[in-house]
């Protein structure tokens, strides 16, 4: 199956795991660019709210979904025209644990 897309970028969301003993995962960073019009439909989650940190660990940082630089809701359908750049950053993991002295970390440990 064939879609009008182009990968733009592809990577790693560096500092997006929260602090802690063990820092939480890192998210994603995909945009595309669209080579003909569609529609695209987008199911998010974790845009509001973080993703917790636990056992005294920080919380990940959000997500967000973005079409030519501006903020989508976490569940929209969109008209994309050539040329569009949809940017997706998906939400990194809470950290879980504190380092020493009670305060979360940066960097996993163990």
């Amino acid at each position: 199956m064939e879609y009008p897309l182009r990968v733009k970028s592809y990577a790693l969301r560096r500092g997006s795991g929260g602090a802690g003993r063990w820092t939480g995962g890192e998210g994603v960073i995909r945009e595309f660019v669209a080579l003909a019009p569609m529609e695209a439909s987008i199911l998010a989650e974790r845009r509001r709210h973080a993703p917790r940190g636990a056992a005294g660990g920080r919380d990940g940082a959000r997500g967000s979904t973005c079409l030519n630089g501006a903020p989508l809701g976490p569940k929209v359908s969109v008209s994309l025209a050539p040329g569009d750049v949809l940017r997706l950053e998906t939400p990194g993991g809470g950290g879980w644990g504190a380092g020493a002295g009670g305060k979360p970390e940066r960097g996993d440990k163990g």
